[in-house]
C-alpha cells in the first residue's frame, strides 16, 4: 500500500489541508489560540501574528508538494485512484491533528485548542479524537478495502485539478477580509520607535484607534486605498491588503 504514489502524495496533501483547517477555524474564525500562545518569550502580538503567517506559509509549501506529487502520479500508468485518494487524504488530515495534538499541545506546550477553557485537556482530547483518530481510522479502512485499479488517466487528472482548486480556495479564503470590518490592523517592523509609527500613521492620513504598549501593532481608521502606503513606512503586515496579511485580517485586537 505504501508503494502507491497516490497514497503517499495524497497523505501529504491531506496533512496540509489539516493545517489549513486548523489555522482557518481556530486562528481566524474562532480565534481560540495563536500558534505560540503559550510561549512565554513570544508574548508580543506582532510576534504571534508573524508566526501564524509562517505556519500558513509552511502549509502552502506542503500543499504544493502534495499536488506536484499527485500530478506526477497521474502521468504514470496503472496507479490506483478512487478510494485510495480519498483514504490517503483522510489519513493525512487525521495525521496532522494527531501530530499537532501530541507535539504542540502536550510535548512542546506551545498552545492548546481552547485557551480560555476551564478544562483545556477536554478540548484537546475532543479535537484529537474527532479530527485526528476518526479520519485516520476511516482513511485507513478505505485504503484497506480498495482493490480496484483505474486504467484511464483522465479521472486522475480531474481529481488533481479539483484538489488544486480546493487547496487554492482554502488559501484564498484565509486571505479574505472579514465582512463589516471598519478598521485596519497594522504590524510594524521590530525596532521602530513610537515617533516613527505615528509618522507612518500621519503619512497615510489615518486615525489611531488602538495600539499595544510597544506600538508594534496598531489599529487604524484609514482609507482602504491608502493601506498599501503603510508598507513604505515600516509596516510588515496590513490587514485587508491580501498577501501577506492572512490571519491578521481576522484578529480582534
Amino acid at each position: 500500500m505504501s508503494k502507491s504514489p497516490v497514497i503517499l502524495w495524497g497523505a501529504v496533501l491531506g496533512f496540509a489541508l489539516g493545517g489549513f483547517f486548523d489555522g482557518i477555524l481556530l486562528h481566524q474564525i474562532l480565534q481560540w489560540h495563536h500558534l505560540l500562545s503559550l510561549v512565554s518569550w513570544a508574548g508580543d502580538l506582532r510576534f504571534q501574528v508573524l508566526w501564524d503567517g509562517y505556519f500558513h506559509a509552511l502549509m502552502y509549501g506542503i500543499a504544493v508538494l502534495g499536488l506536484w506529487g499527485l500530478w506526477r502520479a497521474h502521468r504514470r500508468s496503472g496507479v490506483e485512484w478512487g478510494r485510495n485518494l480519498a483514504g490517503a487524504l483522510l489519513v493525512g488530515f487525521g495525521a496532522w491533528h494527531v501530530v499537532d495534538g501530541v507535539l504542540s499541545h502536550w510535548v512542546l506546550g506551545i498552545h492548546r485548542i481552547k485557551l480560555d477553557s476551564d478544562s483545556p485537556l477536554v478540548w484537546d482530547l475532543i479535537w484529537l479524537v474527532g479530527f485526528g483518530l476518526v479520519p485516520l481510522l476511516i482513511g485507513w479502512t478505505l485504503l484497506r478495502s480498495h482493490r480496484a485499479r483505474l486504467g484511464s488517466p483522465r479521472p486522475s487528472a480531474v481529481a488533481v485539478l479539483v484538489l488544486a482548486a480546493l487547496t487554492a480556495g482554502a488559501g484564498a479564503w484565509a486571505l479574505q477580509t472579514p465582512p463589516d470590518q471598519p478598521f485596519t490592523t497594522v504590524v510594524f517592523r521590530p525596532g521602530m520607535e513610537a515617533a516613527e509609527v505615528m509618522a507612518a500613521v500621519a503619512g497615510a492620513g489615518a486615525r489611531l484607534v488602538w495600539t499595544d504598549a510597544a506600538m508594534g501593532v496598531v489599529v487604524l481608521d484609514v482609507d482602504p486605498e491608502r493601506r498599501w502606503s503603510l508598507y513604505r513606512h515600516g509596516a510588515v503586515l496590513v490587514s485587508g491588503s491580501g498577501v501577506p496579511a492572512g490571519c491578521i485580517d481576522w484578529s480582534s485586537v
